[in-house]
This record gives C-alpha cells, sequence and structure tokens, in this order.
C-alpha cells in the first residue's frame, strides 16, 4: 500500500522524541515500512523517519509558538490552519491509498468525511472540544478511528462508538527494550518533565523510601523543573538527562522499577511498556487508561499522592520481571499495533464507494488574519 502518515507538528519526527506521539509516528512509519508498504511523512520539515517527507510547515511550531504560551492563542490556530489547508490538495491528489491521520487537527477528517478520502484517525489525547467536534461528523465506511485504550475509547464517545470506532493499544519494538533479569535496587522515572506528568511525586516517594530516583526526559517546563525538582537532586535523586536509543533503555532497564505518574487522562503510557519490556515492574498512580494498559506488571497507588506510591513501590517490586516482560510480548508488539492497522486500512480502501450519505459541510475554512498574542494577553 501506498501510505500518507500524517503526524502532529508540534515537534518533529526524529529521536530524540519529546513525547509519545513523536514516538508513535516514527516507529509507525519504520513498522509498516518494513511490512513492505510505500511510505510517506507528512510532518514538520525537521523531521527525520527514514522515508520522504513533506514538509507540512518549516520547522516544528513549537520552536515559533511555544506551546505553553501559544495554545489556544489566535495566533497559534491560524500557524497550524494555513499549514493543514496547504496540505489538504496532497491528501486527495491519488498518489497515497490511504492516509493514517497522526495529528490533532480538525481539518484531515472532516476532508476525508466530505471527499471521500480513505483515513484512519488515531486518537492519541483525550478529547478537546474543537477536534471532538469533528471526529463526531466524520465516521464513515471510509473514515475510521482508532484510540490507544478502551478507557479512551469511552472519552471520545461516552455514549457508544460507531461501527468505525476502534481499540488499537501502542506497540514497540521489543529488541529495542531487551529484558534485563535482574534490577539493581535503584527507581526510575521517564517523560516529559511538566506538571501533568508528575515527576515531583515519584521524587517525594523515593525520598519517602529512601530509594535511589533517576529522572529522564526533555525540560518542558522549566518553572517546573526549577521548583518542584531541582531542589531535590543530590546523591539519590539524580536528573540523567534526555536520553535516546540504546542508552536510554539500558539505564531504565537496570532499574529495579519504574515510577509512573501521570496527572492528567492518561490515554496510555508508552514509557510504562518501554520499561516492562525490559522487565521493570511499575508503580504507578491511577490516572486514565493505567490499569489497563499495566496490568500484573505492575501496582496502583491507592490515591494520587507520595506516600501511597511509595507502598505501590514496595508491592511492584515483588513482581517477578519475567512475567513483566511477557504482558508486553503478548499485548504491547510493533507487530501487533501494525496489524491492527493494517486491517483498518484495507476496510476504509474497501469502503470508498459504500452507499452513504454524503457530508453537507465544508472541510475547511480559514480564519481571519489575527495579530500576534501570547495567552494571557
Amino acid at each position: 500500500m501506498r501510505v500518507a502518515v500524517l503526524a502532529h507538528v508540534r515537534h518533529p519526527i526524529a529521536p530524540p522524541f519529546m513525547g509519545g506521539m513523536e514516538a508513535h509516528s516514527y516507529h509507525l512509519v519504520k513498522g509498516l515500512q518494513a511490512r513492505g508498504h510505500e511510505v510517506t511523512l507528512i510532518a514538520s520539515g525537521d523531521s527525520e523517519a527514514g522515508c520522504p517527507v513533506i514538509p507540512l510547515m518549516d520547522r516544528h511550531y513549537d520552536r515559533d509558538f511555544p506551546w505553553h504560551r501559544f495554545h489556544g492563542t489566535p495566533a497559534l490556530t491560524r500557524h497550524l490552519d494555513l499549514a493543514h489547508g496547504d496540505v489538504l490538495p496532497i491528501l486527495t491528489d491519488g498518489r497515497f491509498d490511504v492516509i493514517h491521520n497522526n495529528g490533532l487537527h480538525r481539518y484531515p477528517p472532516r476532508l476525508a468525511r466530505r471527499d471521500r478520502v480513505p483515513m484512519v484517525t488515531s486518537l492519541h489525547v483525550p478529547p478537546f472540544d474543537v477536534l471532538r467536534r469533528a471526529v463526531a461528523q466524520t465516521a464513515a465506511p471510509w473514515s475510521h478511528f482508532t484510540t490507544c485504550s478502551a478507557q479512551q475509547q469511552t472519552r471520545w464517545w461516552p455514549d457508544g462508538a460507531p461501527a468505525q470506532a476502534h481499540v488499537v493499544p501502542n506497540g514497540i519494538d521489543l529488541a529495542d527494550w531487551p529484558f534485563v533479569e535482574k534490577g539493581d535496587g535503584t527507581a526510575v522515572w521517564a517523560g516529559r518533565i511538566t506538571p501533568t506528568k508528575g515527576a515531583h511525586l515519584a521524587v517525594a516517594a523515593a525520598q519517602a523510601r529512601g530509594m535511589e530516583l533517576t529522572l529522564f526526559g526533555a525540560i518542558e517546563h522549566r518553572d517546573y523543573f526549577e521548583d518542584e525538582v531541582r531542589p531535590h537532586l543530590g546523591d539519590r535523586i539524580r536528573y540523567g538527562g534526555h536520553l535516546q536509543g540504546a542508552e536510554l533503555a539500558r539505564r531504565i532497564g537496570q532499574a529495579s522499577v519504574l515510577m509512573f505518574t501521570p496527572l492528567w487522562d492518561e490515554p496510555f503510557g508508552l514509557v510504562a511498556i518501554e520499561a516492562m519490556s525490559c522487565g521493570v515492574p511499575v508503580a504507578a498512580i491511577d490516572s486514565g487508561a493505567v490499569r489497563e494498559v499495566i496490568g500484573t506488571a505492575g501496582a496502583i497507588a491507592k490515591t494520587p499522592d507520595a506516600g501511597a506510591l511509595a507502598q505501590a513501590v514496595e508491592e511492584a517490586l515483588a513482581i517477578p520481571r519475567r512475567s513483566v516482560r511477557a504482558r508486553v510480548e503478548a499485548h504491547f508488539t510493533t507487530h501487533r499495533m501494525i496489524e491492527g492497522y493494517e486491517t483498518l486500512y484495507r476496510a476504509a480502501m474497501a469502503g470508498r464507494d459504500a452507499a452513504y450519505p454524503e457530508a453537507t459541510f465544508a472541510p475547511y475554512e480559514l480564519p481571519p488574519r489575527m495579530p500576534i498574542r501570547e495567552a494571557g494577553e
């Protein structure tokens, strides 16, 4: 198949990954190529995934419109609308058999519904108003949707999902996250360092247990890092930087427990299955799809605080590492994920000519030009 992967453009699709969405798009491209598909990535121009790239914009938008300052502003909205509006004709000119929409913009699913473009849209975040309305209008035999957990599907369709909505869990390449027989007695935390990821809870839980902890990840929210993390750094609490690839896998794999502390409606938790693949059990805050993903490979804090997380660490340390790895082998491999997507690609392509009511809405409307203002101005 000729597949276009349309990615989110806040960050480049290139290692080291800023977050799960970037990692997902990158590994989706690699997985599709490994199965013989002709793949084109539509993303920011500074992306690099080993395939042709059609730049949706010259460089990722967080460089010019930092999300923490510009989200919800007319300036960022217009920047994204213009970029997506420019790329829509490419999606309809016949060069692709199917589009995998891996972004968060409202235009692509509306275009797919109106113009019968075979498309699979993956919803990686909890619903927000403008995309929720687009999704509600656009399911069709050729326009399918996925969430990465059953819990997230209920968030997007609380009154029941349409036939074109499916759960396809995220997957990883087990070879990238090799099994380690025994941990070294330390704890690890990984993710974007921002308040919703809860690194401060991991720090407090490690201090409560007198346990060494290393945190890894990009510092997305500098004030949060300076106020909530840096004051605690020392011999036992360390920041290990933003690592990538084999070195990150090695450092995570040598730990005895991963602390996973989402303080938002977590859709999945890619870092959890990466650690689990290494055999590292998880002590987690109960948020979103955490229970669904971790299953018996970890322990859930009874309340979202450091004391309960410290107790969950104690429980997680008793879980056999082989059984932790086995859960990923059974449910969360790239192979299983790609097979699920391929099934939906074929369904979307086959449904293009199905008898179905035509859409009556315009696929998109560009907003008027607005002055650049940051959030709060």
